[in-house]
């Protein structure tokens, strides 16, 4: 993503031109654009003309439209996104109110505006995902193909979600049975075949990325010397350049699901342990370890992870915040509110530290499972979910509850 141009004033209202670049950029701008914002983007409209006679025509045409944002659509697959809303400024084919969708593209540009004081604004959240997509030193993307005999899954990874960009199934005969290895060669040959080309399709040889090759038994190693094989027969320079950059690797089977597993392998620790996935995913480990043992210094859950931030638990010294980026697209804007403060609170308040997590990424997930927060505490505190059981007895017998303003 580059940024084109922004103002924003110390109230958080102002506005951002970006340029997406890539179809990452796309995933970047569906967790900024919020409801209530204005969009102004190019639009292909279709206007219809009355003749003198009474017949109609039906034309599309190019223009720029202003929209004040009420839906937003995101197609994970294609990376694709709509944004629908109503027209907020008249134009010679357009009036104000009338409902439209825009379709934001690659390489055009657009400019999103957002108001501040009473409405959330550009606040810290925001402002923190326009420097995430507009930074040019991240880590870039990583592919992976996991597999099985006649079964593959050709998935890449960013630093914001893993997404499936193929799946290759292609019959392969067994083993079993007189004469029939000579089959099953073929037929491997053929699968290996179609699944290098659907590979060499995706990615760009220029470039030097970690290529996974995981798989059950010895296919994934199979396949590596297929890959290496091909190139030197068909003279493929840059693909034999690629030779150090694949990372054979053991799962449990061929289908996407087992891709978490082969994340956490040492193998690919090691070749990603720079990446802002590998570090989220430590974090996460770690958090988990820190769950299990059960000593009171994790915490998950709303309630809970807002209490030890109160009590000063998750600041200098090893505090950690981890919060899934789902929580910041909630359509009610004091919901969204809720978590920005929080995080301020950790972030610039207490000292600590704090990770938005992707949902789209694994690590995400499971955070999602845990209520879409948790927190990794400088110290232990124990009974902040007893705290919240003895509020709601409270008033259940008719005292008031323990408020904090």
């Amino acid at each position: 993503m580059r940024l084109i141009k922004q103002s924003i004033e110390r109230d958080g209202s102002g506005t951002v031109t970006l340029l997406p670049e890539e179809p990452e950029d796309m995933w970047h701008a569906y967790n900024l654009i919020r409801p209530t914002d204005l969009l102004l983007a190019s639009a292909l409209r279709r206007i219809t003309t009355t003749s003198t006679t009474g017949s109609t025509t039906s034309t599309r045409i190019h223009t720029t439209l202003l929209i004040r944002v009420r839906s937003i659509d995101f197609d994970t697959q294609a990376s694709t996104l709509h944004v629908s809303g109503q027209i907020a400024a008249e134009t010679k084919h357009a009036k104000v109110g009338q409902y439209h969708t825009l379709d934001l593209e690659l390489d055009r540009n657009f400019t999103l505006e957002k108001v501040g004081a009473e409405g959330e604004g550009w606040d810290s959240v925001a402002r923190g995902i326009v420097r995430e997509a507009c930074d040019e030193a991240r880590v870039g993307e990583v592919w992976a193909v996991v597999m099985q005999e006649g079964v593959a899954n050709v998935a890449v990874l960013t630093g914001s979600r893993t997404v499936v960009r193929q799946r290759v199934e292609v019959g392969v005969p067994r083993k079993r049975g007189v004469g029939r290895q000579g089959e099953h060669d073929k037929g491997l040959e053929k699968f290996f075949q179609t699944t290098l080309d659907t590979l060499l399709r995706q990615i760009d040889l220029t470039e030097s990325k970690p290529i996974l090759l995981a798989s059950p038994g010895f296919t994934a190693a199979a396949f590596q010397k297929f890959i290496m094989d091909t190139a030197t027969r068909t003279g493929n320079k840059a693909l034999l350049a690629q030779r150090a950059n694949f990372v054979v690797v053991h799962s449990s089977s061929g289908h996407v699901h087992s891709l978490n597993e082969v994340l956490q392998s040492p193998e690919v620790t090691a070749r990603l342990k720079d990446t802002k996935y590998a570090r989220e995913t430590r974090l996460m480990d770690e958090f988990m370890t820190l769950l299990r043992r059960d000593d009171g210094r994790a915490w998950y859950g709303p309630k809970e992870v807002e209490r030890a931030v109160e009590k000063g638990a998750v600041g200098r010294g090893g505090g950690v915040l981890l919060i899934s980026n789902a929580l910041f697209r909630a359509q009610d804007v004091s919901v969204r509110r809720r978590w920005v403060r929080l995080v301020d609170k950790v972030r610039d308040v207490e000292g600590g530290e704090v990770r938005v997590l992707s949902s789209e990424h694994e690590s995400g997930k499971r955070l999602e499972g845990l209520g879409g927060i948790a927190a990794i505490l400088t110290f232990p505190l124990d009974d902040l979910d007893d705290e919240q059981d003895e509020e709601l007895d409270n008033v259940a017998n008719g005292e008031a509850p323990n408020v904090q303003l």
